[in-house]
Parts: structure tokens; C-alpha cells; sequence
């Protein structure tokens, strides 16, 4: 598809609204607002494979190498069908398709960065004045690739932060959390590419995930090598149809032939409430404990459905005496553990526990309270993530937007902004030309700057068609890592 159609159709004919001598206009993307308590602050993540896959690869394959008449004929068809004949016109992108390259240049903070509401990420502005038309019709382009993987990045890196901190006061291992917080969320998102970009985002801050595909997306946009750094990883692990296949009355036996047979040694995640999740933890896991202890590797027990709180930490309501006491205690009684330094209980390393259906932060931190009000390590526990907390976004999660401040006409520079009378303050903008600073550990913007002070912690990513910063994967999460530790 000709990336030009990747676009509002709105914006089509916008190249003739702006004032007659329109030589350039100057954007910037900006999460505006939080609508999730406790984070005000964003991470920066995903324009470098926006500008990689889209504004290079895309416009080269199929844009560029075409010959320009193909190219012209296409888009006059495509115009004309969507809004009828009019004075649109190709000549414009019969200009762009001679000039061979898209001339734009984008400033941008490192991504990785934690950025505050209400400054910008990075800004937009058209190189060559016969083009700056182009500046905003990217708008749409950059906006639906990018608040994706800003929003999962954000998200994880929120969870990382419970669970670090929980880690931090409970455990003895602290550098499990990297494996703690797993990503489950392929199948819930909207798509491939989505999946993709919302668990690259995870990556950034855990190691676990089942999103296969985020390690090749890491491998080709972000220099990760999996041959030389663990980029993502799983382990051995059954579902639901595996565990219904051997049926109910032969349940004890599957789990015995996987734990013994299939998987003698390693980690092996088991789903245990396809039936009776009580009756495992009461009847199976005890009969097969010698087994499971003698076992080099780890058993890992997956409840999939109810109050995660509840089914995690004991339910005081329940009648049940497992139920009361939850699978932690429960894993505890059977197979004990030991008791830390920090003085709370680790369970024995051949057993432990994922949960992985309706984890939310809120439930998160209840969990890791939990456990430790009853002496437990948070690290007992693996949580998996999933789309209920990474596809339940939009972006007005963090209000991000694309818009113009700045401008020239006839060679003179226009500071524009909007503030609307009507709105609540999130869609005032800033104004003029920007400047991003950091002070200490803390990004900010000085708005009405010149030219010879534009720009400041944003530096030149993309210009003329070429890429000038091509960020790794450890790089970001070095970021990501030293913003955290900045803030305990």
C-alpha cells in the first residue's frame, strides 16, 4: 500500500488551507494528561520502529522504487474514489516521489526516557519549504503507532516498580523480579503488530513473555541479539485443552507422566483449575511431593480463574480450608520452604506459583501486601499480564497528541497554540518553538524559544530520509532501569 494513504482523509487537502505562503510548520507529540492515579510521568518508547518500518522501509518499497507514474495514477484513483473529483492535485506528489526522500526532521528525547505530562517526547518539522504540507500529515501515521508501545512501557514499568518494592522489603532475590512480572498478552490485542509493540514495551522492563514475535520485532528495530542477551523468554507450560484431554478422572495421571516423563527436569508450568484447583493442591501435590522436590527444576502451579487476591492469598469467606488459606499457604504446608534474612518465607525452589487471568496493578500490589502481612515473599509468585491490563488503553490513556505551535508565512515566524474555552486545560498547548531541559532526574519545557535554543535533550533522530540514532534494546532499558533506581 502506498504509505501516503496512511493518513485521516481529512487531511488530504490540507496543503491548500494553510495560508498562502506557508513555508513551514512545526509539531510536537506530548502526553497531555494521565488518566491512571499514580503516574505522571510516560515512557518513551517506539518512534524508532515507526520511523524504521514506516517513514523508511515502507516509503522505499512502496513509494520511492515505483516508478512515479504507477505511483501517480494510484494515488489520483485513490482520491478521487474516496472524495470525488477535485483540485487536490499529484503534482505535489509527483515533487516528493523526484525528490526521493521524505523531508522531514524529527528531534526526539532517547527513548527510554520517563517523560512528564505536558512535555514533549519529541518534534516534527518539514526540511524543505515546498513540503510543509508533510509535517501534520504524518500526524495520524506517528500518533496510531506510537502511544501504543509509550502506554505498555509505562504500564510495566509501573508494575515493576510494586514489584520491586515488595521485592526490596520481602524477598531474597531481588533480581527475580526481572522474571516476575510475564507477559500473556498476545492473544487479547488488536492484531500482530499491536501484540508486538505492547510486549516490546513489557521488555522493557521484564524479561518474561509469550508474545514469540516481540523477540524478532526486538531483533530487526532495536539491535537486540537473543544470541547474546536475554531478550525475552518463557518456559515449558500446558493449557487448558492439554490438561481436558486427559480427562478429569485421569487428571493425577497427567500431571504425574508430565512432571516425571515429559518434563523431568526444568521449569514446567502446569494450569491446575480445569477442574479442581482445591483437590490438586490437597490430593495431587502431596502425592507427588517426593517426586516434585527429587525433580531438578521447578513445578510451577497456574490457577486461571477467580479473585486472584482470593485465590493467591486465602479467602476468609470461603469454606473451603485450601480456599481459606489460598495456593501460597497451601504450596507452604506441603512443601515448605525457608524462612530469609529478611525474615519472611520463600517456598521450596522445586515449587511455585502464576497467576495469569485478570492481573491488574490494584491487584498486584493487594497481593504482594498480602503475602507479606502473612510472612510470605512476594517473589513466591509469578504474575502474568495480560491484555485486560495492556489492550484496556487508548490513546487518551495518557492524552498524546500531535499538534503545530509553530509556523512561517512569507519567511516569518508565527507562535500558534490552541486553548480551547471549552475544554478543561488538557488540550492547551504549548507555544511557539520548544525546549526541553533535565534538571536532576526531571524533564521540562521552556515553550517560545528561538531556533538557536530549540531542541535541548531532543536531539536530531531522523532527517532527510535518514536515521541518525539507532538505539539498542539494552540501551533503553538501561534507561528505563536508571529512572527507576533515581526514584527509590
Amino acid at each position: 500500500m502506498n504509505p501516503l494513504h496512511y493518513t485521516d482523509g481529512y487531511k488530504l487537502d490540507h496543503r491548500r488551507q494553510y495560508p498562502l505562503g506557508t513555508s513551514l510548520v512545526y509539531a510536537n507529540w506530548t502526553p497531555r494528561k494521565s488518566r491512571i492515579d499514580g503516574i505522571e510521568e510516560v515512557v518513551f518508547f517506539g518512534l524508532q520502529y515507526c520511523i524504521k518500518k514506516y517513514l523508511i522501509e515502507d516509503f522505499e518499497t512502496h513509494f520511492f522504487s515505483l516508478p512515479k507514474k504507477e505511483v501517480l495514477a494510484a494515488y489520483q484513483r485513490r482520491i478521487n474514489n474516496f472524495l470525488g473529483k477535485n483540485l487536490i492535485g499529484t503534482a505535489h506528489i509527483a515533487a516528493l516521489h523526484d525528490l526521493g526522500y521524505l523531508p522531514i526532521k524529527i528531534k526526539a528525547l532517547p527513548e527510554g526516557s520517563s517523560v512528564p505530562i505536558k512535555v514533549p517526547m519529541f518534534t516534527v518539522h518539514n526540511t524543505r519549504p515546498e513540503f510543509f504540507w508533510m509535517t501534520n500529515y504524518f500526524e495520524t501515521l506517528i500518533s496510531m503507532i506510537v502511544w501504543l508501545p509509550c502506554n505498555s512501557a509505562t504500564l510495566a514499568k509501573k508494575y515493576r516498580e510494586v514489584l520491586d518494592k515488595y521485592a526490596q522489603a520481602t524477598s531474597s532475590a531481588i533480581e527475580f523480579v526481572d522474571w516476575q512480572g510475564h507477559d500473556f498478552s498476545m492473544r487479547g490485542m488488536a492484531g500482530l503488530e499491536a501484540a508486538m509493540l505492547s510486549a516490546a514495551g513489557h521488555l522493557l522492563s521484564f524479561r518474561g513473555t509469550d508474545t514469540l514475535p516481540a523477540i524478532d520485532f526486538l531483533e530487526r528495530y532495536y539491535q537486540a541479539n537473543s544470541d547474546h542477551e536475554v531478550v525475552g523468554g518463557s518456559v515449558a507450560a500446558t493449557e487448558h485443552s492439554v490438561m481436558s484431554m486427559g480427562t478429569s478422572d485421569g487428571e493425577f495421571e497427567t500431571f504425574k507422566r508430565l512432571i516425571t516423563e515429559t518434563y523431568p527436569s526444568g521449569i514446567l508450568s502446569i494450569v491446575s483449575d480445569t477442574w479442581d484447583l482445591w483437590k490438586v493442591l490437597s490430593d495431587y501435590l502431596p502425592r507427588l511431593k517426593t517426586a516434585i522436590i527429587q525433580r531438578p527444576g521447578k513445578v510451577v502451579i497456574r490457577p486461571d480463574s477467580g479473585d486472584p487476591v482470593a485465590i493467591l492469598c486465602g479467602d476468609p469467606n470461603s469454606s473451603h480450608p485450601i480456599a481459606e488459606q489460598g495456593v501460597i499457604a497451601a504450596l507452604w504446608d506441603t512443601f515448605g520452604g525457608t524462612v530469609n534474612e529478611k525474615g519472611y518465607k520463600e517456598l521450596h525452589p522445586a515449587i511455585g506459583a502464576i497467576y495469569g487471568d485478570s492481573i491488574t496493578l490494584n491487584r498486584a500490589d493487594e497481593i504482594c501486601r498480602r503475602l507479606q502481612a502473612q510472612g510470605f515473599a512476594s517473589i513466591n509468585v509469578v504474575l502474568g499480564i495480560g491484555s485486560f491490563t495492556y489492550q484496556y488503553n487508548t490513546r487518551d490513556t495518557f492524552g498524546f497528541a500531535m499538534k503545530a505551535t509553530y509556523g512561517e508565512v512569507n519567511g516569518v515566524g508565527r507562535e500558534i497554540f490552541k486553548d480551547p474555552i471549552t475544554d478543561d486545560g488538557m488540550k492547551k498547548s504549548a507555544k511557539g518553538l520548544l525546549r526541553v531541559t533535565l534538571s536532576g532526574d526531571r524533564f521540562h519545557l521552556t515553550d517560545q524559544v528561538d531556533w538557536a535554543q530549540e531542541g535541548g535533550a531532543m536531539h536530531t533522530v531522523f532527517e532527510d530520509g535518514r536515521l541518525l540514532v539507532d538505539d539498542s534494546l539494552q540501551a533503553i532499558r538501561d534507561r528505563v532501569q536508571r529512572k527507576q533506581l533515581i526514584h527509590q
